[in-house]
């Protein structure tokens, strides 16, 4: 390495993950660490192995490794390893370590397969090892086995976004050579995280068991599937060897005849193999632990001072003086208070990056739910001639009437306006719900006083609910001030006369409005199956067309289909789809898209579809079988009957 300062940094970082782990707290200062990830049998354990000499790892079918695995490898000259829950314990029979590892397992997760985040720490001191740690992870599974949870894919997959989603990871991404590398899970979860491959190692096992004729030159040459730190090809025993108890130390040597021998690889055989691979991580490991230690200093001077601040809160400190259980329990209730209103208003340390949450769900109620709801409200138009005939003829009685009586405009618009209020009292409803869930949420912190907890939800929530059945009451009141007097002199109010030339300009002042109302993803379902199924695309809706391109660049447009004659109409979900639907028709039974009736678009959550709907709604698309001017459509039709 020729600097000793950066040889001894590897167990400095050792050191710190040991204190955290021995006090059983979480580190969460982002320590630089290498975590090996990849497919079950994919030859993860074979590599540790080779690291260090010896079978120390567990090994069958299914899922192995169970708990991440903190291995760290240390330079010395005897060999032998030690556990950080056995301290004072040396092991220098490694079939030892492999039991004490699978009770370990056994002891937090059960016997039944299941998984665990608590790692195992295991220190390894050794002469043919180089100072370096490593996190092995489980091995990525599709299916579960036995007792295990039917989500265990996914529970694996968030484990495994837990270590490699820090910027301070290298991730080692294990795949054997005789898989589909684009398909390479390993790869794939490592892309997620680490798109431009500044941070992902490739290592490519198995390469002895390629088809003949075929081998892995391009991949481990980096024009392939590229990453800034390359690719490293090893050799493993194979399952006969491991079973046939072959010596690691003759199979590193048949690893190294095979890249010298075989004639896609002799020419970078010297950049191939497991010492190689292990020379490659010391150094790579020693250079992110140097890159990111300024920014790992600060953010650790950071939390000294804040630690020695709230320890200076503590000096002379009596646990009886009823006053500091006061200022305390005062001090949680502002904090409460604070993250609630954050919440609200929109600001705060923490902003959720998954979903809309406090202030921002309940603006989307207002603005995007409620008006849907609204123009959900059906309008059947034979239903309604059927009424408007009845309503006329009941208050004219025996006589036969030359105009259409007033009479029978309101009942019939106070009929409609009486509809009005269930969206009303649902959007109350949700509003609330979305109070009510906030203030759990501002409550977690006080997790550690369930009683505090408990009653401050109690609280707040019965006020919430008192206010509740006054803000309903006053909704229902305006409700009812809008049924007292029917104002058709209104400006709003669109009378006969003018109700064609106002419904013209509106078109003309509608259609005049490109202004982009909405971008974003959505999944063209109808798509001939031949041309691919279905298929992501970039929607933009504007005032008067909707139009998809290829990515969100919006440089090739793949359509543009006009508003004119559109309506939108619900899709159930299928059986086997994971998605929510909604689809756009013509009216006038036209194509709406090349030979399709309709155009079937689907999204990954319910609160998507309805989102899309209410911009749709903003743009004139309305619902199936709804009326957008109640009142205009009631009046058109008593002039009909008059």
């Amino acid at each position: 390495m020729g600097n000793r300062g950066m040889e001894d940094l590897i167990p400095l970082v050792n050191k710190l993950q040991d204190a955290f782990s021995g006090i059983g707290q979480s580190c969460n200062l982002d320590l630089p660490q290498i975590a090996v990830v990849g497919g079950q049998s994919a030859g993860k354990s074979s590599v540790l192995e080779n690291f260090v000499g010896r079978d120390f790892l567990p090994r069958g079918s299914g899922i192995v490794t169970r708990r991440p695995l903190v291995l760290q490898l240390i330079s010395a000259n005897a060999e032998w390893a030690e556990f950080l829950h056995c301290k004072g314990k040396k092991f220098t029979d490694f079939d030892e370590v492999r039991q004490e590892i699978e009770a370990e397992t056994d002891r937090i997760t059960g016997a039944n397969k299941g998984i665990s985040p608590v790692p195992i720490n295991l220190r390894v001191y050794s002469p043919h090892v180089l100072n370096l740690t490593l996190i092995d992870l489980p091995g990525i599974t599709k299916v579960p086995v036995g007792d295990q949870p039917v989500d265990i894919e996914q529970q694996i997959r968030d484990m495994i976004m837990q270590f490699i989603c820090r910027e301070s990871c290298l991730i080692l991404a294990v795949t054997p050579a005789n898989s589909d590398l684009a398909n390479s899970d390993a790869l794939k979860l490592a892309k997620d995280v680490d798109p431009q491959g500044q941070r992902t190692i490739g290592v490519i096992t198995k390469l002895d068991l390629m088809d003949e004729g075929t081998d892995a030159r391009e991949v481990l040459e980096n024009k392939l599937l590229p990453l800034r730190r390359g690719y490293i090809g090893v050799v493993n025993r194979s399952q006969k060897d491991i079973d046939g108890k072959k010596d690691i130390k003759m199979a590193m040597a048949a690893e190294r005849k095979f890249f010298l021998t075989h004639p896609a690889y002799r020419h970078m055989a010297e950049k191939m193999g497991t010492p190689c691979l292990q020379k490659v991580l010391n150094q790579q490991l020693t250079n992110h632990i140097r890159d990111t230690l300024p920014a790992f200093r600060s953010k650790l001077q950071t939390q000294l001072l804040s630690l020695d601040k709230e320890a200076e809160e503590y000096r002379g400190y009596r646990p009886d003086d009823p006053g500091r259980k006061t200022k305390q329990l005062l001090q949680m209730v502002q904090q409460f208070s604070v993250d609630f209103e954050k919440r609200i208003e929109g600001s705060g340390d923490q902003v959720d990056t998954v979903e809309l949450s406090g202030g921002a769900k309940i603006n989307r109620i207002f603005h995007e739910r409620f008006p849907f709801e609204l123009v959900k409200m059906e309008c059947d138009d034979k239903e309604m001639r059927r009424e408007i005939s009845y309503a006329i003829k009941n208050i004219h009685g025996i006589r036969t009437g030359l105009f259409t009586p007033d009479m029978a405009f309101e009942a019939i618009v106070k009929k409609q306006i009486v509809k009005i209020k269930e969206p009303c009292i649902k959007c109350v409803d949700m509003v609330i719900q979305e109070l009510i869930n906030t203030v759990r949420q501002c409550t977690n912190k006080l997790d550690c006083f369930p009683r505090l907890r408990e009653e401050t939800e109690r609280i707040v929530t019965s006020h919430i609910r008192d206010r509740e059945s006054r803000a309903k009451d006053q909704v229902l009141l305006l409700i009812d001030v809008q049924l007292s007097y029917i104002n058709t002199n209104h400006e709003d109010f669109i009378g006969f006369a003018n109700a064609q030339q106002s419904s013209k300009q509106s078109s003309k002042q509608s259609n005049a409005a490109s202004q982009v109302i909405r971008k974003g993803w959505l999944t063209i379902n109808n798509i001939s199956i031949i041309k691919g199924g279905a298929k992501e695309y970039w929607f933009v809706l504007t005032a008067e067309s909707l139009s998809w391109f290829k990515d969100d660049e919006e440089k090739e447009k793949k359509y543009m289909l006009p508003l004119d004659n559109l309506k939108v109409r619900d899709v159930e979900k299928g059986f086997m789809s994971s998605k929510h639907a909604f689809a756009i028709f013509n009216t006038e039974q036209r194509n709406v898209y090349k030979d399709n009736r309709f155009l079937e678009l689907a999204c990954d959550t319910q609160d998507e579809v309805d989102s899309w709907r209410a911009s749709l709604l903003r743009a004139g698309v309305y619902p199936e079988r709804s009326s957008n001017v109640i009142l205009s459509y009631l009046f058109l039709l008593f002039i009909n009957f008059s």
